[in-house]
């Protein structure tokens, strides 16, 4: 009889036993519960969160593209001060034939342009660093740029030529006489202009400068003998100066095309600029503009300074 209670007493125990495990996992399972309900919640919450902050901002990842200027409504233009491609008016305020070209791409995209001046050889860098969107400045489409940037069409075409102090050179039989030693050759820094300097006159001194301004007051105050550049540079020097300097040659030394210049990784902005080059120059606004800066004087009444 004394098993039956100590067997019933076993049992009692073992159900208290049991009932103690299962109340313990009871309530860690609670706990689980909990927890997960409330990282649903943290999830829900910040989902829309997110979504209206990407709505609100373009992401990192598309500035200097085609969409991240579309979203921010600006279009970043990097130019140089190149007569008559960038100069400033005597009220301080830029033009010249690139600006209007850039003006006229940010009325097309529905932006507003917004322009950054840098010397010659700081313009490329500072797409690369995403600083602006694009070179709009008269650049040079060629292979070695072409590693670095992605190019448009060209949708300008010029020529290199030859600007020359008149009193210091008026004994040269001709270019030849260029390539010594003693004479000095001034040309803009990283521009096609120096490396053409230093390929035809290989013997000569090579003096670069930051802009095309003082490489011209160069010639024109005689430190220098020849200044190489872009027409109509060295046109519109000999005309101002006409008993200064000198442009001895009747043919470029080279032609070379401009084109726009934008980040690598991004077609569709090519694309666009591609089909924008094809429109304007079908339309006649391209050759239209370019013979109002190229070829006639009128805009010099405006300008600050003259070449």
């Amino acid at each position: 009889m004394r098993a039956t209670p100590g067997r019933v007493e076993y049992l009692v125990a073992g159900k208290a036993v049991n009932h103690m495990k299962s109340g313990a996992m009871n309530k860690h399972l609670r706990s689980f519960q909990i927890l997960l309900l409330s990282c649903g919640l943290c999830l829900f919450i910040a989902q829309p969160l997110v979504a209206l902050a990407a709505a609100e901002s373009p992401s990192k990842s598309n500035a200097g593209t085609l969409l991240g200027v579309i979203e921010k409504g600006t279009l970043r233009v990097g130019v140089s001060l190149f007569t008559p491609w960038a100069l400033k008016t005597k009220e301080g305020q830029l033009i010249g034939f690139e600006i209007d070209v850039a003006k006229r791409l940010a009325e097309d995209l529905r932006v507003q342009p917004e322009f950054h001046v840098f010397d010659w050889d700081k313009i490329v860098p500072a797409l690369l660093n995403r600083e602006i969107d694009i070179i709009v400045a008269g650049i040079t489409i060629t292979p070695q740029r072409a590693l670095k940037v992605n190019f448009s069409q060209p949708y300008a075409t010029s020529g290199i030529g030859l600007a020359t102090n008149t009193a210091l050179t008026k004994t040269f039989a001709g270019p030849n006489d260029l390539n010594r030693p003693e004479v000095t050759i001034t040309a803009v820094t990283g521009t096609v202009s120096e490396d053409l300097a230093r390929r035809m006159f290989p013997k000569a001194t090579i003096k670069t400068f930051a802009t095309s301004h003082e490489a011209m007051q160069a010639v024109t105050t005689g430190k220098v003998h020849g200044y190489i550049e872009h027409e109509p540079i060295p046109t519109f020097m000999a005309l101002d100066h006409p008993s200064i300097v000198d442009e001895p040659l009747s043919e470029p030394l080279l032609t070379t095309k401009s084109g726009f210049a934008v980040n690598k990784g991004d077609p569709d902005f090519i694309n666009f600029l591609n089909a924008w080059v094809i429109s304007h120059e079908a339309d006649v606004w391209l050759p239209s503009s370019s013979k109002y800066w190229f070829e006639s004087l009128e805009w010099r009444k405006n300008s600050k300074e003259t070449p």
